[in-house]
């Protein structure tokens, strides 16, 4: 076997509806996901090994903690135990060019990346159905960012449904520096969480044309999270305030629990130029040009 890489890009939660704690403390939600192109992306490399290892390397390596504990060898050994001890031992190399607890699935796109490096590498069926069962338990959002598509991610993150028929989206995604762990912007959602989980209507008919989908996302959903990480984060705040004063934006808002933030522009052109700008005029935060899009 030769090297194997996989990209694992941003993800963007286009649309973010959560209800009420459950008794085990999480809750249920339902998001329309989406995925930025490589340009926004850490890589993922793996060489057959003795043994499962990770080196970390890259802007972001020391913000994302010990390989030890990283979710890439999670993943691995999960895979190993879901394949009868299996799984083709790799040392992989991640390249962390993504912010860490940034609401764009950093960590877990790394292991849907893992996840799809080791299918690859042992081959088959049963490699996939493992990974599939294994996602679920590594975090929210690994179901999701393993199959790397658009889609609907329900219930605590298990259920994932695939939409190929959104169209591309020319985005700016902005970090404004600062960490927002999940946990304290739940915590705050909590203080103000609904009876029920907010409804999320259907996907519109006419949903391939930009313009008709960006309006449809800007009338019927939302960040239920937004708010919350808002009264935490007065930077999120200031990050939302500036991009939608930018020329040509149809959407702004953030993603996961913040501190990421996007605006989706009516073209690539505007929001090449105007990620430029911001990378000058804030050279404090993360900002990436990209089109959304998954895969």
């Amino acid at each position: 076997m030769t090297q194997l890489t996989e990209y694992a890009p941003a993800k963007v939660n286009l649309s973010l509806h959560v209800g009420p704690p459950r008794e085990n403390g999480r809750h249920n939600l339902i998001s329309l996901v989406t995925f930025a192109d490589i340009d926004a992306a850490d890589i993922l490399t793996a060489e057959p090994a003795s043994h499962f290892s990770l080196a970390v390397d890259g802007p972001f390596a020391q913000e994302s903690g010990p390989a030890k504990d990283n979710l890439v060898l999670k993943a691995a050994r999960a895979m190993n135990d879901a394949l009868d001890g299996n799984a083709p031992p790799l040392a992989f190399r991640l390249q962390k060019t993504l912010p860490c607890a940034a609401g764009i699935g950093g960590g877990s796109a790394d292991a849907g990346a893992a996840l799809r490096i080791i299918v690859r590498a042992h081959g088959g069926e049963m490699a996939q159905r493992a990974a599939e069962a294994v996602a679920p338990l590594l975090g929210g959002d690994v179901l999701a960012c393993f199959h790397n598509f658009p889609g609907f991610m329900a219930g605590e993150g298990e259920t994932f449904e695939p939409v190929l028929s959104v169209p591309r989206l020319p985005a700016v995604l902005v970090n404004p520096g600062i960490p927002c762990p999940t946990g304290e912007i739940f915590r705050a959602f909590d203080d103000v969480a609904p009876d029920a989980i907010p409804d999320h209507p259907p996907l519109p008919d006419n949903r391939t044309a930009l313009r008709a989908f960006v309006t449809w996302l800007n009338e019927n959903t939302g960040n239920s999270l937004q708010s919350p990480a808002m009264s935490k984060h007065p930077e999120i705040t200031n990050a939302l305030a500036i991009l939608q004063s930018l020329a040509g934006v149809r959407l702004v808002r953030m993603t996961g629990s913040g501190a990421t933030c996007f605006a989706i522009f009516e073209n690539f052109d505007r929001a090449e130029a105007s990620a430029k700008a911001l990378a000058l005029q804030y050279p404090e935060w993360w900002v990436q040009s990209t089109l959304l899009g998954g895969a």
